[in-house]
């Protein structure tokens, strides 16, 4: 998700020769922002959820009345709860409804948020609501609410980043140039909680010290201290007591709530996060790789398959679905990767696709998940898309409603399908990528090297309690987790216990590595914590109502969707069923001549709702493709200063910011051959573009297409004919204590490959490591001899390191 600090957004009103008023045109007044003159903010995080408090004060500082729209944008896993903003003249609220019985009875601003749609450079969604006009000198405060999923570091700490709408440097940045001090002020506090204890805070600006508000550290409270910096995001790493496998935090209920009810009863936030190691090199790795291609686009993404393919390791399962007017697949069920099935598959690719009819996604889809998965195989899809299936709420629905027994990886070929990649796979814990002629390989293998790594399988949770309690883990329970990853849960206890005095809970998780069985089991207090602000109870809700949505959207039955619209309301989180209206109430009073009657505040509709913005980027024929990020949002979109580090060398080449507002920008004559890319889709993608010519390539191909299933080589003409020598030649030159063709084939395959004049590794390191596994459980005390030999016929000088000798 990108990143924009957009705030409270203003139009003019413009003085005609006659002296009116007329109302600005949208669509030729470009939208400036409010400024903001003070924000103050209070975090509270527990574990891995934070609930969010600001209060941010506008004033408008032109000589003219404006009307002014509040603009916030969301996060993935981000949903807001409250919102309401006031004036001198009206207070606006944000209030919830059924959508059933929403009246659409706005008086007027429905176009401020249809151009919000429309002229955005950056798609997502966002929170936008009309907040009318604003007078010269007067202010508007606006007070927003919202609960948010931390990400958890490798390291086990909780990573927190401040939104840019309450801490809007990046346009003060990007406009103004550098300068040494903010036009706002800002006052950040942010309150820590853990049963684990808080062990430290980390920062990219000044903290107050740390202090512990609890004997056993387990709350704390930090600062920020001074101004806040004036070039980059604000970001908090809390660290809590040892990092286990499991964790949990019991949240209270609001103690308003009916006993039984989603806010009522207390909540248990679960982190599961195994400590998964590092694959053995020569291991039988397991899993289930499904490869879904869009037949429209089918060619396209034919060289893509043939290196995922080849780079599958053995012992896996796999199978491919050609979706087009109907779904096919190669297999009538997931098969084992073997040199046969590999062989077969190849054969029954389809060459060439179909440019008629919608696509049949969907129904590939509900195909896949029929089948069952091969057992102790994790199931992952790697979906090919060329354009956006008219069904695509359905097919998002689908896929929720399995999330929790496979992952996603998505490629789209056009702009219009990316929203939709982007959302599979961040339902399933997967990847989404924007492919590219240039960097098709690239980020294709990269998901796939991400896909290998080794998981915790299985995964299984129990509990005992008390007497007269019982769990509910809302959401359920993922099938697996894979490595460098965390699985964030809600368990709702419910009942009475009939024995006070037993005040733990135990919890077990069970899961398999590498056909190991392991168990964790830890005890935690039964005993609510809490500061009533109910996060946890919150992201339940958003968690919950993901559940039922795929009921709820079928309409088999109205009970699923009644529940969804209950629990949206009862909690403030939005969902498909139930839409924002903003209900404006004016704070003047009115008499009336004659008998004194003074007039209730007049309440009055205005447009309140999430929009999609579609943004306006386009890619450009031109090749090679630049990028172009804006200036000062790169910073702001990174999710760490550690991720920033990492983009240090892709961005280099980048147009660099300079001392004066004309040099904040790129050459205009420039813009046309950029492709523009939105930041957090820059991060996501940091492609590396092929380097290498069609005919290079080309030759690579060739060699990868004669691999087998093992990862070795067969000693052929093909194989001569790749190289540019004669079959005989490579034959007389094989030594003799090789006993084995396909050893000294592989040899020369793997030299081939790293000649100085090539550009092979990035595509075959998978490929590479196959061979060299299996040429270490073959030879390992033939390879000197056969890598001098491979050396001095093909006129390289590989080192025997290539081997992990």
């Amino acid at each position: 998700m990108w990143r924009q600090s957009f705030g409270l957004l203003e139009k003019s009103y413009i003085s005609d020769t006659t002296g009116s008023f007329l109302l600005g045109k949208w669509l030729q007044i470009p939208l400036q922002t409010v400024p903001l003159c003070s924000a103050v903010v209070d975090v509270a995080i527990q574990d891995y959820v934070a609930d969010v408090a600001s209060e941010l004060i506008y004033q408008n500082k032109s000589p003219i009345s404006t009307e002014v729209l509040f603009a916030f944008p969301l996060g993935p896993r981000m949903a807001i709860y409250s919102f309401q903003a006031h004036s001198e003249d009206a207070k606006v609220q944000a209030m919830l409804r059924d959508e059933a019985q929403q009246l659409h009875e706005a008086t007027g601003g429905w176009e401020n948020l249809e151009y919000l749609q429309d002229q955005s450079e950056y798609p997502g969604k966002v929170f936008a609501c009309f907040l009318g006009t604003l007078s010269p000198g007067r202010e508007m405060v606006v007070t927003l609410r919202y609960v948010q999923e931390l990400p958890r570091e490798p390291d086990g700490a909780a990573h927190f980043v401040l939104p840019p709408t309450l801490h809007p440097y990046t346009r003060h940045y990007a406009w103004n140039c550098l300068t040494s001090k903010l036009p706002y002020s800002l006052l950040l506090t942010a309150s820590l909680q853990s049963p684990r204890g808080v062990a430290n805070v980390q920062a990219n600006f000044a903290l107050t010290p740390l202090i512990y508000t609890a004997q056993d550290h387990s709350t704390a409270q930090v600062s920020l201290a001074g101004s806040p910096p004036s070039q980059h995001n604000l970001e908090l790493l809390v660290y809590f007591g040892d990092p286990t496998a499991v964790g949990a935090v019991v949240e209270k209920g609001d103690p308003g709530a009916p006993p039984g009810s989603l806010l009522g009863d207390p909540m248990v936030l679960v982190t599961l996060a195994p400590s998964i190691p590092e694959a053995v090199p020569g291991q039988h790795r397991s899993g289930e790789f499904i490869f879904l291609l869009d037949t429209t686009f089918l060619e396209h993404a034919q060289e893509s398959l043939l290196f995922l393919l080849k780079s599958l390791p053995l012992g896996c399962y796999f199978n491919i679905y050609c979706y087009g007017e109907a779904s096919v697949g190669i297999f009538p069920q997931s098969v084992e990767y073997t040199q046969d099935n590999l062989t077969e598959a190849m054969r029954r690719i389809p060459s060439t696709g179909s440019s008629l009819g919608d696509t049949n996604l969907l129904g590939t889809l509900c195909s896949i998940y029929n089948n069952p998965r091969p057992r102790g195989h994790t199931r992952q899809l790697f979906i090919f898309m060329a354009a956006l299936p008219p069904d695509k709420e359905a097919i998002a629905a689908e896929v929720c409603r399995h999330r929790n027994s496979h992952r996603c990886f998505s490629f789209c070929f056009s702009e219009d399908s990316a929203a939709l990649a982007m959302a599979l796979a961040r339902e399933t814990g997967g990847e989404a990528t924007y492919v590219s002629s240039d960097n098709s390989m690239t980020v294709v293998l990269k998901c796939l090297k991400q896909a290998l790594k080794p998981a915790a399988e299985g995964v299984s949770l129990s509990w005992t309690l008390p007497r007269g309690l019982e769990v509910e883990v809302l959401g359920g329970t993922p099938e697996s987790i894979f490595q460098g990853q965390h699985s964030l849960l809600y368990a709702q206890i419910h009942g009475q216990a009939q024995d006070p005095t037993v005040d733990k809970g135990v919890m077990t998780l069970q899961y398999s590595l590498d056909g190991q069985d392991v168990t964790h089991t830890i005890e935690f207090p039964l005993c609510p914590q809490g500061d009533g602000r109910l996060a946890g109870h919150r992201l339940a809700a958003r968690c919950l109502l993901k559940r039922l949505l795929p009921e709820a959207a079928s309409g088999s039955a109205d009970e699923p969707r009644h529940r969804a619209v209950e629990i949206s309301l009862t909690s403030g989180i939005i969902c498909p069923f139930t839409s924002y209206v903003g209900v404006r109430t004016s704070q003047r009073v009115t008499w009336y001549r004659g008998p004194l009657a003074l007039l209730p505040p007049r309440q009055s509709l205005i447009p309140c709702q999430i929009v999609e913005l579609r943004g306006s980027s386009r890619v450009s024929s031109c090749h090679p493709v630049s990028i172009w990020v804006p200036p000062g949002w790169l910073t702001a979109v990174c999710e760490s200063w550690l991720a920033l580090r990492r983009l240090t060398h892709a961005i280099a080449a980048l147009p660099q910011r300079g001392a004066c507002s004309k040099a904040c920008k790129p050459p205009p004559s420039s813009i046309s051959s950029l492709k523009y890319v939105g930041p957090m889709e820059f991060v996501l993608r940091s492609p590396i573009f092929w380097p290498c010519s069609t005919e290079v390539f080309a030759e690579c191909q060739e060699l990868v297409a004669l691999q087998n299933a093992d990862g070795s080589w067969a000693l052929s003409s093909g194989l001569a004919s790749v190289l540019e020598t004669d079959e005989a030649e490579i034959k007389g030159k094989m030594p003799g204590e090789v006993m084995e063709p396909s050893i000294w084939a592989t040899v020369l395959a793997v030299a081939w490959l790293h000649r100085p004049d090539k550009c092979y590794q990035d595509l075959c390191e998978l490929l590479e490591a196959k061979a060299v596994t299996w040429l270490c459980s073959r030879a390992v005390s033939q390879l000197d001899k056969c890598l001098e030999a491979a050396n001095t016929l093909l006129g390289s000088s590989v080192k025997p390191s290539v081997f992990r000798l």
